[in-house]
């Protein structure tokens, strides 16, 4: 017989911050479930490479996932294509937090986000622009890389 604490996982984010979860929800992500099936779970999981920012996001569209998948509503999409509406930094701590945790889902989907950001853009510099990254290649640097790759955008 289990008990209701059995079903919940402690997860403790890089900054200090605690989350207790139902454990359907932390079995969203591969890393926390070989950890739970290996008996490496202890008292507290802890995520040394995500925020409790992060974490909490990732923790929200985990549980909106688990939940949709119980009630098998349609709303999921709209519901996600929502949640990624983040600003740049944000949007790739959540790339790096999926990928980390091994959310196959939430890595599909904020990537997917930054493809559709890029769109069809024809050179690095409208992608730089549209990305907020900035240039950190000198004129010399630039000429000599076009020079080379000038067969990419013909």
């Amino acid at each position: 017989m289990s008990s209701a604490a059995e079903k919940k996982i402690i997860l403790k984010s890089s900054d200090g911050v605690v989350f207790e979860i139902d454990k359907a929800v932390a079995m969203e992500s591969q890393t926390i479930t070989h950890l739970i099936e290996d008996d490496c779970a202890g008292d507290a999981i802890p995520i040394p490479e995500v925020t409790s920012k992060i974490l909490w996001m990732v923790i929200e569209y985990s549980m909106k996932h688990v939940a949709a998948a119980a009630a098998a509503d349609g709303a999921l999409k709209a519901w996600d294509a929502e949640f990624v509406k983040v600003d740049n930094a944000t949007l790739v701590d959540l790339i790096l937090a999926a990928n980390y945790l091994n959310i196959e889902g939430l890595l599909d989907l904020t990537c997917q986000r930054v493809a559709d950001m890029i769109g069809n853009s024809r050179n690095p510099e409208e992608i730089r622009e549209k990305l907020n990254i900035e240039n950190d290649f000198t004129a010399e640097e630039l000429k000599d890389l076009n020079a080379r790759i000038n067969w990419a955008f013909r």
